[in-house]
């Protein structure tokens, strides 16, 4: 599942530069989407690049014509009807609701529509906001009182028919969302001005987004020298902690935790963006769980940055260096669930390249046989990076 950040922006939480202030804190954060009403589309557009949803109004919606140098509004990645409607209670709803309401509102006869906004005043706005989801790809949800949003069984009803937004005011209301029922809502819409709280929201979409690794211990059995190899490099635009490393080898069903060059040294300053990878030929495990050779790694691409306790996080590979440089073979075995298993990479023979030991941190030329390292093996075949139910050979 994708998660998602949207920012609530609209004339309701206040005047074009309080918005204005709201929404540059978000594109600087990272949300995903800004809602605000229809004639904010084309400031949103000058602010930055972002999805933009829009309430739609009543007033025509021209799309940018080719042949002409009229300066027109610009279309919105998508449109919401709801409120000053049945959906923010506007117009009430009996309470005798049961599904059959007239949902014209939110049933317009524009194909432009494809979001609703449902505040939930009562359990018939619950039901409400059920009958709008089948209308709507979008499904936003605002309780009044963040403790009885009926989140749990809108998740278990229409989960699978909108994308569920469910809004919230800070990142531990986020997080919530995120985590309720374990599926938890598609996305959040967040209603908050402070920077913090929004930069800290998309930190928790993070989060909830990144795979936790069962990363194991593999006894190492040989460490040769071998001779000289194509190195990589790999310069991310993120600064790695002390824990923290990638997961490469030469069998991609067996990769050797490597860290980030983090550590003071005699001989070298730290570069804690670095990681000095292996070989050109090496796999690195990439973000959506698939593999990368490290020759085809480039600026602008995503690695899985990874820390000793399995937790990951992507990061931008800044750039990839190359060099001939004197090499390592290690090899260790690991215990599978039918027996044990062989695996092995090739590291640069220096004193910086270290990989994680049950002593800790251990520079490759200190490796020996007998020693314990982290390793993370799944007994699956790749092509192309991608995980296969075939026979592979690799050695």
């Amino acid at each position: 599942m994708t998660r998602s950040v949207w920012l609530k922006a609209d004339d309701s939480v206040g005047d074009w530069e309080t918005r204005k202030r709201r929404i540059t804190a978000g594109l600087e954060a990272g949300v995903d989407w800004v809602l605000v009403d229809e004639g904010d589309v084309d400031r949103v557009r000058d602010l930055g690049d972002v999805r933009v949803a829009a309430f739609r109004t009543d007033a025509d919606v021209h799309v940018m014509d080719a042949e002409s140098d009229d300066s027109v509004s610009s279309e919105a990645d998508a449109y919401f009807v709801g409120k000053e409607s049945e959906g923010d209670g506007t117009i009430d709803l009996p309470n005798d609701f049961s599904g059959s309401a007239d949902l014209t509102a939110l049933r317009r006869s524009d194909d432009r529509v494809q979001g609703a906004y449902v505040r939930i005043l009562s359990k018939e706005y619950e039901r409400f906001a059920e009958e709008a989801a089948h209308e709507a790809d979008h499904t936003v949800v605002v309780g009044e009182d963040w403790t009885i949003i009926p989140l749990e069984n809108l998740i278990a009803r229409i989960g699978d028919e909108t994308e569920l937004i469910a809004g919230v005011t800070s990142a531990e209301e986020a997080k919530t969302a995120f985590e309720t029922l374990e599926q938890g809502a598609d996305s959040v819409l967040l209603d908050s001005d402070d920077p913090d709280e929004i930069r800290r929201t998309c930190e928790v979409r993070d989060a909830a987004e990144r795979e936790h690794l069962d990363l194991q211990w593999a006894e190492v059995t040989a460490v040769e020298r071998t001779g000289m190899a194509d190195r990589v490099c790999v310069d991310t635009g993120s600064l790695m902690e002390h824990d923290e490393g990638m997961l490469v080898g030469s069998m991609s069903r067996g990769l050797f935790f490597v860290h980030a060059e983090t550590a003071e040294s005699p001989y070298v300053a730290s570069r804690p963006f670095r990681v000095n990878a292996g070989a050109v030929h090496a796999y690195v495990r990439a973000p959506d769980g698939g593999t990368r050779y490290l020759a085809e790694l480039q600026s602008g691409d995503e690695v899985q940055v990874v820390d000793s306790e399995g937790n990951t996080r992507e990061a931008i590979v800044g750039r990839c260096k190359i060099e001939k440089r004197p090499m390592f073979r290690v090899q260790a075995r690991v215990e599978t669930g039918e027996g044990e298993d062989r695996i092995e990479t090739l590291l640069q023979n220096a004193e910086t390249i270290k990989v994680h030991t049950r002593e800790g941190r251990k520079a490759v030329t200190d490796l020996e046989a007998g020693d314990e390292v982290l390793v993370y093996y799944e007994d699956t075949a790749r092509h192309f990076g991608e995980a296969v139910e075939e026979s592979i050979i690799e050695k």
